[in-house]
C-alpha cells in the first residue's frame, strides 16, 4: 500500500470506532474503556505508580491523574504514599477485585465480536504487525 495516509485513517477510524463500541458496553459498570484500561494494567501488573501507568499506557501524566481520581472516587482504586513523598501508588480495592471480572467477561465478549472475522493466524500476524509500528521511531530516539 502506497498510501501510508489512507492505512492511518482506516487504524485511526477503527480505534475510534471501537473504543465507542467499549464504552457503550462498559456503562453498565459505569466505567469508561480509558478507566478500564488502566483498572487492566493494575490487574496484570499489580500496584503501580501513578507515573508507572502513565509510561505503560502512552498517556500524558495528567490524563492518567485525572482518571485515577475518578477511579478513586468511585471505589474501584486506592492511591497509597509511595516510597517517596512525591510518588503515589495505585492498587485495586476489594470491590475493583470482586467486580474485574465481570468486567472483564463485557470486554472479552466486545473483543471476540471485534475480531470475529480474523482466524487465529491473521489475528497472531495483525498482533506481530501492531508490535512492529513505530519500532524504528523508537530505535532513533535512543
Amino acid at each position: 500500500m502506497e498510501n501510508t495516509n489512507k492505512l492511518f485513517h482506516t487504524l485511526y477510524r477503527k480505534t475510534r470506532f471501537m473504543t465507542k463500541e467499549l464504552n457503550e458496553q462498559l456503562q453498565k459498570h459505569d466505567l469508561y474503556s480509558s478507566q478500564w484500561s488502566i483498572l487492566y494494567c493494575l490487574k496484570i501488573n499489580g500496584p503501580m505508580t501513578q507515573s508507572d501507568i502513565w509510561r505503560y499506557l502512552v498517556v500524558e501524566a495528567p490524563t492518567v491523574t485525572r482518571t485515577l481520581v475518578k477511579l478513586e472516587e468511585s471505589g474501584w482504586v486506592k492511591r497509597t504514599q509511595g516510597s517517596d513523598k512525591r510518588e503515589r501508588l495505585v492498587s485495586l480495592t476489594d470491590k475493583a477485585i470482586q467486580h474485574l471480572p465481570a468486567v472483564e467477561d463485557e470486554v472479552k465478549s466486545f473483543e471476540q465480536r471485534m475480531v470475529k472475522n480474523l482466524s487465529n493466524e491473521e489475528k497472531d500476524y495483525f498482533f506481530h504487525l501492531l508490535n512492529k509500528l513505530g519500532t524504528s521511531l523508537h530505535e532513533e530516539e535512543e
